[in-house]
């Protein structure tokens, strides 16, 4: 990701996450979706993707079949591979779930995609792998 990309990213997060925190509210185009609809999603052979880092994919596990991206590390920063490794891996016209610990950081995530990469079938998990857990839903641990 070229330098002017990525100060603009990290722009567009730092305000999503401002409007996030005075709104509430996600952006009209990007799937909130709970635990049945990512069941039913992962039934159909839809990828999910845990964007959490690799300390908390210890420390709870993850959704069984979760391809593992930390989008942001624990200095607050997105990783500089981390685009271009999410988007060779997910076509913007194919369906993809992504998840964090609450479905903040996936849900600034879903955002960008849609808004600024033009994804078309972004799912958010709502309530992330703390929503899953609270709901008795399985994980897997390494």
């Amino acid at each position: 990701m070229g330098m002017a990309m990525r100060r603009g990213f990290l722009r567009l997060i730092g305000g999503v996450l401002l409007t996030l925190t005075v709104s509430g509210t996600f952006a009209a185009g990007v799937n909130q979706i709970g635990n049945d609809e990512v069941k039913a999603l992962l039934a159909s052979g839809v990828p999910i993707y845990d964007v959490r880092r690799p300390d908390e994919w210890q420390q709870t596990g993850v959704i069984a079949g979760s391809r593992r991206l930390t989008f942001i590390d624990a200095s607050g920063q997105v990783p500089p591979n981390f685009l271009p490794r999410l988007t060779s891996a997910v076509d913007k016209d194919a369906p993809v779930i992504l998840v964090c610990r609450t479905g903040n950081r996936s849900g600034v995530l879903s955002r960008y995609l849609v808004e600024k990469l033009g994804y078309t079938k972004v799912y958010n998990v709502s309530r992330g792998i703390s929503g899953w857990i609270a709901a008795g839903q399985p994980v897997v641990r390494d």
